[in-house]
């Protein structure tokens, strides 16, 4: 099967926009949508979010004005952000890794 260039990147352009990603800049396009940085930087204060609302349900519960159920699904969504985000971390450096590898 035969793909051509465009083909390939205005699919790549269209999938993007519809899961929400903005639209990727092309080959001599100016990018209109949010870029990798400031992704990852909005994930990483949502990441950071889960943490202090877990954190705000434990001192209730320490005051006894929180359930426990409350308490456990805090910090079991607070703990499997950081899991997501440790592998999201690992993700990149083995892929920075591999990067390096290639030879030029």
């Amino acid at each position: 099967m035969d793909v051509k260039f465009n083909q390939a990147a205005n699919a790549y352009k269209n999938a993007a926009q519809m899961k929400g990603f903005g639209t990727p800049a092309l080959p001599g396009e100016e990018q209109t949508g949010p870029s990798f940085g400031e992704l990852v930087h909005e994930s990483l204060d949502k990441a950071r979010g889960k943490t202090y609302e877990s954190e705000a349900v434990s001192a209730k519960a320490i005051a006894n004005k929180a359930e426990l159920t409350d308490l456990v699904t805090s910090v079991t969504n607070a703990e499997l952000t950081l899991q997501t985000v440790v592998a999201v971390r690992d993700r990149m450096i083995s892929a920075y890794q591999d990067i390096i590898k290639m030879p030029i």
